[in-house]
């Protein structure tokens, strides 16, 4: 996938997909928040996945009216603080609760440079994780074979290249579109990570 082709396309998308490819970015992400929060029993996922789910309403004209501002303020108290824990798990869910922020910013005012900052979030999440777990004997050049051609990297790129594809075709809003594409983010509970908050 290349980036300029990518950040052009998004660039492309009028504000209610630029909505959508942001909160399926944020969808996928959020297992590696609840996971987090389970474990270290911090932060407030029940809340995260309110707030996910009104910005999902909203794209799918469902449900009633939404201060997206309150949203962001609620959401801004529960992204976790790096300094404060000395486990990798803090960074997925870190980037988890951004996500969730941008997709809620996105509702707020659209951007196709914040919707490209969710994309290159998501992907260097994957990339980082590759390399924490990969073998500490590769040479740099094999670690970066070893990322650029692991599933979860080619998975990732592909559900962003679909998610692409399919906003770009849809001529208009359809909730139909709008729930597929939520069902595909969720992607059964698996994060992009491969974890799964699931008992």
């Amino acid at each position: 996938m290349n980036q300029s082709d990518h950040s052009l396309r998004l660039g492309q998308l009028g504000s209610w997909q630029l909505g959508v490819f942001s909160a399926a970015i944020a969808e996928r992400l959020f297992p590696n928040y609840a996971l987090f929060a389970r474990l270290t029993d911090t932060g407030d996922a029940p809340l995260m996945r309110q707030a996910l789910d009104k910005v999902w309403d909203r794209l799918a004209n469902r449900g009633g009216k939404v201060n997206f501002d309150t949203q962001l303020e609620r959401v801004d108290g529960q992204i976790p603080d790096p300094e404060a824990f000395d486990m990798f798990g803090v960074y997925p869910a870190l980037d988890a609760a951004v996500a969730l922020y941008g997709a809620l910013n996105q509702m707020v005012e659209a951007s196709a440079e914040e919707a490209q900052n969710l994309s290159e979030l998501a992907l260097t999440g994957v990339e980082t994780y590759l390399e924490i777990t990969a073998d500490v004997d590769l040479s740099d050049e094999e670690l970066v074979r070893h990322i650029n051609t692991h599933p979860l990297m080619e998975q990732e790129r592909e559900f962003q290249e679909t998610l692409l594809a399919k906003l770009n075709a849809a001529a208009k809003a359809e909730a139909g579109l709008v729930d597929e594409l939520r069902t595909l983010a969720a992607n059964e509970g698996v994060s992009n990570i491969g974890i799964s908050d699931q008992p």
